[in-house]
C-alpha cells in the first residue's frame, strides 16, 4: 500500500499535459491543450486536456479523468501501477512495505502477464551479460553485428540459454503460475511437460510506448534449415502484434521533435538506426502494415517515410501498406537502399551524417516512387501502361482530402505524359465504385437493411420516457462538482427580524435529498451521491478534485465530463464587459436544480399512482386518490417555487 500523503504528493505534483504529451501530440488552444484522442480513430481533434483542473477529455468517444485515470485507460494499469509511474516520473520516493506471499499471488492475479514479460524480460538480459553461454553466444553475436554495449542495454536485447526448460524452471522457481508463463507464450505446455519457446535464442523484448514488455521476439543463432529464423510471442491478452510497433517507446519523443517516422521491417534495422543517431524509427516487425499500426504513428505525426532494401518484389508487396497510409491522410515518402543494402547494414558501413543525408536525398513521394517502379516494368507496353495508371490513380483515389487528390493527379499526368482530364475521370469513376462497395459490404453485413419511411413515435406512446429523471440528475451532479466546496448563504425576513444560515453547496445537496429520500436512477449518479454523503459524515467537505482524483474510475471520468466544456468562454474583461456566470447566481442555480429533481421525482410517484387506480380494489382506491392528491399539492407548491427562482 502507498501512504496516503505520498498519494497525495503524486497528484499535487502530476502535471497533466506533460504525462498526456508522452503519448499525444498536444497543441495550445486558449488555456488549454488539443490532440488526437488515442482512445478512437478521429481526424479533428475532439480531446482536451484542461492544465487548471488536471483533467483530460474527449468529446467525441466520452473518455475522461487525471493524470492517474489516463494511464490506467491507456496502459492499462492499475492505480497503484499509475501512481507509481507518476512518483517515478516526478522522482518522487514511494516507501512500500514488503509484500506477503499473499499479496504477490493477488499482484499476479491482476497484473499477472505483465509481472511475467518483465520478470522474463530481465532474466535473459542477466543471462546475456552474466552467464557463460550468454556471453559467448548471445552477447558475441550482438557485437559482430556491430551493437555497442550501450545499445543492447538501451533495447533491453538479451539471450535465452539453449535449454528445453532453464526459463520455466527458474519462472517457477520465482513463484511465478504455470498458467501465466503459458499465456504469455514464455512457456509451450504439452501433456506433462514444458518447454522454452525462446530457447537458444537472443531476445528482442517488444514493448508498448510506455516501454511496458508485451512479448519478445527470438533470433535463432542455429544453421539448421528446419529451425524458424524468427520466432515471436503468439497474440496473448496483452500482445497484439498487429496494434504494436517495435522501438516506438524510444522512438516517440524524436517522432515528436522531426515530425517525421522512419518505417522499417526488423529489430535490427530500428537499433543500427538508433545506434547512427536516427531515433525517430520504427519497425512493422517482419508483420505486414496495419491500420493500428499507422494510427499509432499517427497520433504524432502525418508524416512517415518508408525505408526499403533493393528487393523489387518485396516492395511490391509492401504496396497495400503504402495505400492503407494513404488512406489515413497522411503523407508517405520512400527510401530505396543500394541494391544488396538493408537500413541495418546501411547504417552499419556509413557514418551517421552518411546515413541521414542518403534518406534525406532520396526521399521519393509514392507517386513518383510507383510510377518510376512500374515503368520499368512496363517498358513500352500500352496495356501494362494502361493497369500501371490505373493502379497508381486508385492509390490516389484513396486520398481522403480533394486538394491533395488534385495535387497528385496533376503530378501523375506529368509523369505518365497522360490528359489531367483523362486521370480524374479515372479517378472519380473508382471512387464512385469505392462508395458503392462500401454500401454493398455494409448491406452484407445486415442482409435485413432496407430503406425506411422515419416513423415518429407520439410522445405519450413512449411508455414513460417522457418522466425520465436523466437530465435534472445530470444537472445536480454537475452543481454538485463543480461547486461543492463553495458557500450558499441564505438569509430569511421573519417578524422584523433577519435570519442568516450558510450551507455548502455539497452539504445543501445531500441533505435535501435525504430528507425526502430521494435517489437518482442513473447508478453512476447516486454512487457520486453517496461517496459524497461518506465524505461529509467524515468531517471532510469536497472539492473539485475530490472527484477528479477518486480511486473510482467511474466517478473520476464523470468529473472530466461534467467539469470539461467543449467550447471556453472568451475574456470580456479586457474590454470591460461583464458577463454573469453561473457562479453569479449560483443560489439560485442550486436550489431550482435540486427543486427539479424533486419535481420530477413527484412526477413519477404521481404516473405510478394514476396506474395503481387502474388495477386497485373497490377498497384501496380512497386511499390512493388521498396519496395522488398530496403529490399533487407537492407538484404545485415545487413548480411554483420553481417560476419564483426563474422570474427573479
Amino acid at each position: 500500500m502507498i501512504d496516503k500523503n505520498i498519494i497525495h504528493e503524486i497528484l499535487e505534483t502530476a502535471r497533466i499535459e506533460e504525462v498526456v504529451n508522452e503519448f499525444v501530440i498536444l497543441k495550445k488552444n486558449g488555456s488549454r491543450f488539443l490532440g488526437l484522442c488515442p482512445f478512437h480513430n478521429e481526424k479533428t481533434p475532439s480531446f482536451t486536456v484542461t492544465p487548471k483542473l488536471g483533467i483530460f477529455k474527449c468529446f467525441g468517444c466520452g473518455k475522461g479523468g487525471d493524470a492517474v485515470n489516463f494511464l490506467m485507460e491507456h496502459e492499462k494499469f492499475s492505480y497503484p501501477e499509475a501512481l507509481k509511474y507518476l512518483a517515478k516520473k516526478y522522482n518522487i520516493d514511494v516507501q512500500e512495505e514488503e509484500q506477503t506471499a499473499e499479496q504477490v499471488q493477488a499482484l499476479q492475479e491482476g497484473e499477472s502477464l505483465y509481472h511475467v514479460t518483465d520478470f522474463a524480460a530481465k532474466y535473459f538480459a542477466h543471462i546475456l551479460f552474466n552467464n557463460e553461454q550468454g556471453k559467448a553466444i548471445g552477447l558475441t553475436y550482438f557485437k559482430e553485428r556491430g551493437f555497442r554495449e550501450d545499445t543492447i542495454k538501451k533495447f533491453n536485447l538479451g539471450y535465452a540459454i539453449d535449454e528445453w526448460s532453464n526459463f520455466t524452471d527458474h519462472a517457477l522457481k520465482n513463484g511465478y503460475k504455470k498458467e501465466f508463463l503459458e499465456k504469455t507464450g514464455l512457456t509451450i505446455v504439452k501433456t506433462d511437460k514444458m518447454f522454452d519457446r525462446f530457447k537458444g535464442r537472443v531476445i528482442f523484448p517488444i514493448q508498448n510506448i510506455s516501454g511496458r514488455v508485451l512479448g519478445f521476439g527470438g533470433r535463432t543463432l542455429s544453421s539448421e534449415k528446419k529451425v524458424a529464423k524468427y520466432l515471436n510471442s503468439p497474440e496473448s491478452d496483452i500482445y497484439h502484434k498487429s496494434k504494436v510497433l517495435y522501438g516506438i517507446n524510444l522512438a516517440k519523443k524524436a517522432i515528436i521533435e522531426k515530425d517525421n517516422c522512419c518505417l522499417v521491417e526488423g529489430y535490427t534495422d530500428v537499433i543500427s538506426l538508433h545506434q547512427a543517431g536516427i531515433e525517430n524509427v520504427v519497425s512493422s516487425s517482419g508483420t505486414s502494415l496495419t491500420t493500428d499500426q499507422i494510427r499509432l504513428i499517427k497520433r504524432y505525426t502525418k508524416n512517415i517515410i518508408i525505408l526499403y532494401d533493393g528487393d523489387t518484389a518485396g516492395i511490391k508487396a509492401a504496396f497495400r501498406g503504402i495505400d492503407m497510409i494513404l488512406e489515413e491522410s497522411m503523407d508517405v515518402k520512400i527510401v530505396l537502399f543500394p541494391e544488396g543494402e538493408d537500413p541495418d547494414s546501411y547504417a552499419r558501413s556509413h557514418r551517421s551524417l552518411e546515413v541521414e543525408e542518403f534518406i534525406s536525398k532520396n526521399s521519393a513521394n509514392f507517386i513518383f516512387f510507383k510510377t518510376k517502379l512500374l515503368q520499368k516494368e512496363a517498358q513500352g507496353d500500352p496495356m501494362k501502361m494502361a493497369n500501371l495508371t490505373r493502379e497508381i490513380v486508385n492509390s490516389i483515389a484513396l486520398i481522403p482530402d480533394k486538394i491533395i487528390r488534385t495535387v497528385y493527379i496533376k503530378e501523375c499526368a506529368s509523369l505518365l505524359k497522360i490528359a489531367e482530364e483523362t486521370l480524374m475521370n479515372e479517378l472519380n469513376r473508382i471512387r464512385r465504385k469505392n462508395y458503392d462497395n462500401k454500401i454493398k459490404e455494409s448491406r452484407k453485413d445486415d442482409p435485413q437493411e432496407k430503406a425506411k419511411p422515419v416513423t415518429i413515435i407520439p410522445i405519450q406512446q413512449q411508455d414513460g420516457d417522457f418522466l425520465s429523471s436523466e437530465y435534472q440528475e445530470k444537472d445536480l451532479i454537475r452543481l454538485l462538482m463543480h461547486y461543492a466546496s463553495s458557500p450558499l448563504k441564505f438569509t430569511l425576513d421573519e417578524n422584523g427580524e433577519t435570519k442568516t444560515w450558510e450551507y455548502n453547496v455539497a452539504s445543501y445537496i445531500i441533505d435535501d435529498l435525504q430528507r425526502d429520500e430521494i435517489k437518482c436512477n442513473n447508478d453512476l449518479y447516486q454512487k457520486v451521491i453517496d461517496v459524497t454523503a461518506l465524505e461529509i459524515e467524515g468531517g471532510s467537505i469536497p472539492d473539485k478534485m475530490f472527484y477528479i482524483n477518486h480511486q473510482d474510475k467511474e466517478i473520476a471520468s464523470l468529473s472530466a465530463s461534467v467539469l470539461t466544456s467543449k467550447h471556453e468562454l472568451s475574456d470580456w474583461s479586457k474590454v470591460k464587459i461583464k458577463v454573469t456566470g453561473e457562479d453569479d447566481k449560483l443560489i439560485a442555480s442550486v436550489t431550482s436544480a435540486v427543486l427539479a429533481l424533486k419535481l420530477r421525482f413527484l412526477e413519477k410517484k404521481f404516473d405510478g399512482k394514476l396506474k395503481a387506480i387502474k388495477n386497485a380494489k373497490p377498497e384501496d382506491e380512497l386511499l390512493i386518490l388521498v396519496s395522488q392528491r398530496r403529490i399533487q399539492k407537492k407538484i404545485e407548491q415545487i413548480s411554483l417555487a420553481l417560476e419564483r427562482i426563474v422570474l427573479r
